[in-house]
């Protein structure tokens, strides 16, 4: 076993919590060298008496000896009367401070007194009991990592989910969850692993797993691409559904179809097929993040591979075929070929006029007509209700 150190500390954002008095805690999902990675909640007084002692512990890199020598970043020290304004401002300086942290040499990066701070501690694992008349409040940081003061203007209510079958711990990464119990989601990961917490456990829970309680019609998957996305596969995988593809390590496709599953459509030149977004990869990024994740969970399972799913929606939302896939891929792919074939060159042209005049101006693409799957899937209730009439 190897020794144990932090790989990387990202801020999520905050809390305002009501009890036993208000006050703020600021969120930190810490990825481990074990691959897990645990959410640990700390006050901003709490980060800065450990800074403290992190440079009495390292003078010389702290500058306490000579300032040019300064390698600990700086942290501001906590203010007489911390509100929301000041909790919100924050949160740019704790990133950049965090990864600054994380750059230092291992003697202080991997130091047991870092370590320990940034252990789960008992507190982390008690949410807030369904007993409380105020319950926190919870604000996240910006996907784009940018914290501003004036972006914020409200508490950022986590998506409520129910499961709709049982699914096991495989990893201690994982939470494990019962039919019908409701979870809040933190985070979508592309990978089709959402980040979840119920009472007093947190971890990753396949999306398939999950369903909205609103409606099961309810429109988060974006629309197909039919221009298509460059990837490379990363990890081989052998087709288990007639809909899905078999591809071979390192081949190049093409995505058309993001699915919050985690499963996404991919092209293969006129082919189509589900393949696990885990096993791609965008031309230039570094594969080794993509692998360390595939090594902590594998792909999630796809719904249509669930047994005993109960859900709560008399009707489940309708996908798009693979029939449908790929006529529209097709389409597309014949009205882009006709677009890049130049036009027939014309037998003479009047003195003066200027050739480029001559060039036909390239035309947008039309898009192929959709099917009647996806004009069912998209028409409002009503409509619905007028077609099953009329039939």
């Amino acid at each position: 076993m190897g020794d144990t150190f932090i790989r990387h500390v990202a801020l999520l954002g905050f809390e305002k919590r009501f009890v036993p008095s208000q006050h703020y805690v600021y969120m930190f999902l810490v990825k481990w060298q074990d691959l897990s990675e645990k959410v640990v909640y700390r006050r901003f007084t709490e980060i800065y008496e450990f800074h403290k002692l992190l440079k009495e512990m390292f003078p010389i890199e702290a500058g306490e000896i000579n300032p040019e020598s300064r390698i600990i970043p700086h942290l501001p020290a906590p203010r007489w009367f911390d509100g929301q304004r000041a909790a919100e401002s924050r949160q740019g300086t704790l990133t950049e401070y965090c990864n600054a942290l994380m750059g230092l040499p291992a003697k202080i990066s991997r130091c047991p007194h870092l370590l320990d701070f940034f252990k789960v501690r008992p507190d982390d694992l008690k949410l807030p009991s369904d007993s409380q008349v105020k319950k926190p409040e919870t604000y996240l940081m910006p996907k784009d990592g940018k914290s501003n003061a004036a972006d914020i203007t409200g508490p950022i209510i986590l998506q409520t989910y129910r499961a709709i079958a049982d699914h096991g711990k495989n990893s201690a990464s994982e939470m494990a969850v019962a039919t019908g119990d409701i979870v809040e989601v933190v985070e979508k990961s592309e990978s089709g692993w959402w980040f979840c917490q119920m009472k007093a456990k947190r971890g990753w829970v396949p999306a398939s797993f999950l369903e909205p309680l609103d409606s099961p019609d309810e429109a988060e998957d974006p629309e197909p691409n039919y221009a298509g996305e460059p990837y490379i596969t990363i990890k081989a995988y052998t087709a288990v559904e007639e809909d899905e593809m078999s591809l071979s390590q390192g081949e190049t496709i093409e995505v058309i179809h993001k699915l919050l599953d985690g499963w996404w459509v991919v092209r293969k030149e006129d082919v189509t097929g589900y393949f696990p977004s885990m096993y791609l990869q965008k031309s230039g990024q570094d594969p080794a993040q993509v692998q360390r994740q595939i090594k902590g969970r594998g792909a999630p399972p796809r719904r249509s591979t669930i047994r005993n799913a109960h859900s709560i929606h008399q009707r489940s939302r309708k996908r798009l075929s693979q029939d449908s896939y790929r006529r529209n891929s097709v389409r597309f792919l014949q009205q882009r070929r006709r677009l890049a074939q130049p036009g027939p060159k014309s037998a003479g042209s009047p003195r003066g006029e200027n050739p480029q005049s001559q060039r036909a101006k390239p035309q947008p693409a039309v898009p192929p007509r959709p099917s009647a799957d996806l004009i069912l899937h998209r028409c409002s209730e009503s409509t619905k209700r007028k077609l099953a009439s009329a039939v």
